[in-house]
Formats: C-alpha cells, structure tokens, sequence
C-alpha cells in the first residue's frame, strides 16, 4: 500500500482504539508531495478517526505518523506543517472575509504588508477577492467554503486534511465545488487529504484513493484502478456497482476461467492468476460492461462473451443512461444501464419483458475476498 513517489506522509502501522473497539487498526500508508489523496469509506469505517491522528487531533494507540522525514507521532498539533479544514468551516462569525483569512497570519506576527499581500493571493486563487468586507452570514454555502479553504492554505502548510469538505453543498454545488478544489490543489501544489463517504467525489477529485471499513484499509490506487479491478467483494459493491456471481472454478479456456454459479450455469471470465479448480470465487461486473437484447436460444459460453436469460423487473430513466432491474435463474437480481443513444421513443424493454443479458469475459473481475 505503498506510492513509488517521494512519500510527504508516512502513516506506519498505526491503530486507535475507543472503549476496546478499534476505530483504526495498524493502518500503514504513504501519500507523496503534491498528491491529492482519499480516504473513503462508510460512516464508521475510522476514515476520520485517521485524519485526526494525523493532524494530532487524535492519539495513536500505536504507531508513527512521519510528515516530511520527521517523526510527528508527539509533535503538537500547532506544530506540525499540516492545516485541517473541517466539515462546518469554523468561520470566526464577527470576523470578515478577509480577518477571517488573515487570522492565522496574524497570530504568527507577520508585517501587515504581507499579510495583505498573503490573503490577497490567495482570495485571488479561490475567486472571492470581491467579497473581503462580508462576514459569514452573509456569505453562500460555497462562498464560505472557499473562505475556509482560503485560510487553510495561507499559511502555506506542506499538507493540507480536509474533513468531508462538501457535505454541507447542495448537489450542483457540490458537483462544481469538486472541480474547483481539484484546480486549486493542483495551482498550489499542496497535498490533499480528504476524508468522504462519497464516491463520485472521491472518483473526480483523487490521484489516488483508499477505500476503509472497520479501520482497515481494504484497497488503495488510482480512481482507474480501484474501480476496475477491485480487490475484494466489498470494494466492488462500495465503489460503485457491481453485479457478483458466486461459484466454483470447474476448468479454464485459454486465458478464461469457467465458473460454475449453480442455477445461473457456467460463466466465463478473464483470470490468468486463478489456476486451482474446485476454488470458490466471485465474479463482479459493471452494469454498464452489460448489454441486453431480445430473447435467444443462450449457447454455452464461447468465443469469450456469456449470455444469460433474464425477466426485466424494472427500468429508472437517468436521461444519458437507463438502469433495468432484471431478474435470472435462482432469483439472482442483476443491474444494467444501457446508454440512451436515441432521442425518441421509449426504453426498449420494459418491466415484464424477456431478455438476454450479455457481457465479454474480460469485463468481469475474479475475487476470491
């Protein structure tokens, strides 16, 4: 779980525990310079819990956290090179927009001119140099939130933690915010630490992300790479959606395994690394590596596509895309989301109606967690 970078922090093999129940268990970890970095997981997974420690918020049971080559295990939190921003910004009410961003500055001692110079910048960066005489209330839910990125990041710390930055947005907000925060990072060449239970978010804004549960860290890579090839069943239903095959491995074609999923039959599946027969496995796959089409007589698995008979139970309309609940053998419920391609017409099937549902072998991922 390790970056081929220059690692900036090392989390190395630390755990938390509250009323002997562990919020974090021997969590090793590397985020390099200039990284934007996740940590996604579910209410309770010890995301957050992680995050503390690292900004010296939270004690470590056990372990080091290394910032820059130095041991900051029992480095005060003021004196660490890290800033946090948290969930409800913890904006001064009766300050400006600019004391507000001025403040840490101003504890520091610096000459007014540079404090000026400072805070001008960065307002400039975050695009709220025009609203520097508002006070918080008078300020929108995203103003506020660039104000409170705005003061993190003017005192220039080599590591920036963010603590569900955008839980506070409404949903188009949101959606504009992630892209706005990923700019800035890049223009300040900070490394992020962002902390969400959201995966669309942790997908468009990470270079690199680690999916947590009960204070483990299941999995850690690039968006890509998690996504495609999750490491375990709960990785794959986590971070997006999957449809899982539970089987046995009975033989294997070329490169394709067959996997035997009881009433559903034999499917095929990519799995070079998987030799042993008889080994329980799950398959996962996409809904949107899934196609449907007419009913068929279904061949056995050949030339690498499986072919499944399905009853549609269901179909949501998302404008680009339709999802159809469908249903196969042994009540198996399977997702599918078709591309609408065409402007007219209706969904080609609807709730009631026979059909196949096809995908290639490669588009499925073999776990055996």
């Amino acid at each position: 779980m390790t970056t081929t970078l220059d690692p900036l922090l090392r989390i190395e093999g630390v755990s938390r525990a509250f009323d002997g129940v562990p919020a974090v268990d021997k969590v090793t970890l590397e985020v390099a310079a200039g990284e934007y970095f996740t940590l996604l997981g579910a209410s309770g997974s010890g995301k957050t819990t992680l995050l503390r420690i690292v900004a010296g918020l939270e004690r470590a049971d056990s372990g080091r956290v290394v910032i820059g080559g130095d041991d900051m295990t029992s480095v005060a939190p003021y004196a660490r090179p890290v800033n946090m921003m948290f969930q409800s910004y913890a904006l001064f009410p009766h300050m400006t927009v600019f004391d507000n961003v001025a403040f840490g500055l101003r504890q520091e001692g610096l000459p007014r001119a540079e404090i000026a110079r400072r805070v001008g910048e960065m307002l400039g960066l975050v695009e709220m140099a025009a609203l520097v005489r508002r006070k918080p209330h008078q300020l929108s839910g995203g103003q506020a939130q660039r104000v409170a990125l705005a003061r993190s990041l003017v005192k220039h710390p080599r590591l920036l933690l963010l603590d569900e930055p955008l839980a506070a947005l409404d949903a188009k907000l949101r959606a504009r915010t992630r892209l706005e925060l990923k700019r800035i990072q890049k223009r300040v060449g900070i490394a992020f630490v962002m902390v969400t239970h959201d995966q669309e978010e942790a997908m468009i804004v990470s270079d690199r992300l680690a999916v947590m549960d009960a204070g483990r860290i299941l999995q850690v890579g690039t968006p890509h790479q998690v996504y495609e090839t999750p490491a375990s069943r709960f990785v794959a239903r986590f971070v997006g959606a999957a449809n899982l095959f539970e089987g046995h491995v009975v033989g294997r074609d070329g490169g394709n395994l067959a996997v035997d999923c009881g009433a559903v039959g034999v499917i095929a599946v990519r799995g070079d690394d998987i030799a042993a027969g008889g080994s329980a496995v799950a398959v996962a796959v996409r809904p949107e590596k899934m196609a449907l089409g007419p009913p068929s007589p279904t061949p056995a698995p050949g030339g690498g596509i499986n072919r499944l008979p399905v009853k549609v139970l269901g179909v949501v309309y998302q404008g680009g895309v339709s999802t159809y609940d469908v249903e196969a053998a042994g009540g198996l419920r399977l997702s599918v989301e078709i591309a609408n391609r065409a402007r007219h017409g209706p969904p080609p099937f609807a709730a009631g109606d026979a059909a196949v549902a096809s995908w290639p072998a490669d588009a499925g991922v073999v776990l055996v967690e």
